[in-house]
């Protein structure tokens, strides 16, 4: 394996307390098949309106809870809900890797959602207080959330905004690196959100090589898998280049693409190393059996088809809106949208310039009276009047055009 920053020293940016951790041994780390009586779990099952359900104890147990052969048979979490899921969930990530054309598991650590793998990276990696993370607004919020929970400083270099461009300003990004040092982390999120903008290849890569910084480069990919080409082939993650470079970190979920958004489970991709110290330092069992189930039959070959099949449904309606929203009166400019679900669209007055308090107007309306809910985001750096619209199934997005008409054209009356 190539090794892109042989200078970078990952024990001197992680916390000394995380490096001195001894992780939560588990139940099952020592011991999966037998009676099981060690992890005060309930042997008479779960409590539930319809016990059987999608989750049965195996035909041949006579009582919940306990195998047919106990003293040889693994007690499978997966038909026991009265047991503790399997804490490495091996499975999910070993088809995660097959997905994204991974060497191993030990690259991955699951989370719920993104949003635990951003925790978890700012507890590692910055000490309360007194570290910081950098940020390239207009971005995710959960980024500074995070940080402020954790009591740690936000550090902003806005992206290029101008015409819509958002894309990162690598010159300024890397001064702010170097000429501060308690920066652990930058966060760069590609496609961006809102913009819906992939961050360029090249200028990621330039932060990546620059030796005067010492942190982390975390890249949040939530919707890299509607940055496809024409036959759904996707080149744009740089989730693969964690083999090369130790300093890199990408975060990606089941929620977008997978539509998997109410199961909770993300995953970041990393060396070997802090992969390991991001697996030690998580709650033992943050991966519930029944999200751990769903998330192996979303990475199947039948799931897999159809992700890619309403992925390519997506983007098909994606390019009829970007087309179709242009004509509908106080629409301006559709920025962004070329690499995600969603679009950016400017509302304006009738001189054709940015009108924030009718986009604001528009969102309300919209939501109130026409019962189609969009996102005004026209409080954040370079989306002035700009409403976010997700992009929906094709009689939604129908109604979507129908009713933003009539709204808009109340609004020029």
């Amino acid at each position: 394996m190539h090794n892109a920053r042989p200078d970078f020293v990952l024990r001197d940016i992680v916390r000394p307390n995380i490096l001195a951790l001894q992780p939560y041994r588990c139940a099952r780390d020592d011991y999966k098949s037998g009676i099981l009586l060690d992890a005060n779990e309930n042997s008479y099952g779960p409590a539930l309106s319809d016990p059987a359900g999608d989750f049965v104890t195996p035909p041949a147990a006579s009582t919940p809870g306990v195998d047919p052969n106990p003293d040889e048979a693994p007690v499978n979490p997966d038909v026991h809900l009265e047991r503790y899921p399997d804490p490495h969930q091996h499975e999910v990530k070993s088809r995660l890797c097959a997905f994204r054309g991974l060497p191993s598991p030990d690259h991955l650590f699951l989370g719920v959602g993104s949003d635990e793998s951003i925790d978890i990276a700012i507890r590692v990696f910055c000490r309360p207080g007194v570290d910081k993370i950098l940020i390239c607004p207009p971005t995710y919020g959960m980024y500074s959330v995070s940080a402020q929970i954790n009591d740690v400083q936000v550090v902003r270099v806005p992206l290029d905004v101008a015409d819509g461009r958002f894309q990162l300003q690598v010159d300024q990004v890397l001064e702010t690196l170097a000429a501060d040092p308690l920066i652990k982390i930058l966060f760069l999120c590609s496609p961006g959100n809102p913009t819906g903008n992939l961050l360029a290849h090249a200028d990621v890569k330039r932060i990546l090589d620059f030796t005067g910084y010492k942190g982390i480069v975390l890249v949040d990919e939530a919707y890299i898998d509607f940055s496809v080409d024409a036959e759904g082939v996707n080149l744009q993650s740089v989730a693969s280049w964690t083999v090369e470079y130790p300093n890199l970190v990408v975060t990606q979920t089941l929620s977008k693409a997978f539509g998997l958004a109410g199961i909770r489970c993300g995953v970041s991709i990393s060396s070997t190393d802090i992969a390991r110290i991001f697996n030690s330092t998580k709650a033992p069992y943050n991966i519930s059996t029944p999200t751990s189930l769903l998330a192996r039959s979303a990475l199947s070959e039948v799931g897999l088809d159809r992700m890619r099949m309403h992925v390519m449904s997506t983007l098909l309606e994606r390019e009829r809106l970007r087309s179709a929203l242009p004509a509908l009166p106080r629409v301006g400019r559709v920025f962004g949208g070329n690499h995600a679900n969603f679009i950016l669209v400017e509302i304006v007055d009738g001189q054709g310039a940015p009108d924030n308090k009718a986009a604001f107007s528009a969102y309300k309306q919209l939501a109130e009276v026409e019962h189609v809910v969009v996102r005004f985001r026209g409080n954040e750096l370079g989306c002035t009047a700009c409403l976010r619209i997700t992009i929906g199934m094709p009689e939604h997005n129908e109604q979507l055009l129908e009713r933003m008409r009539r709204v808009l054209s109340s609004l020029a009356a």
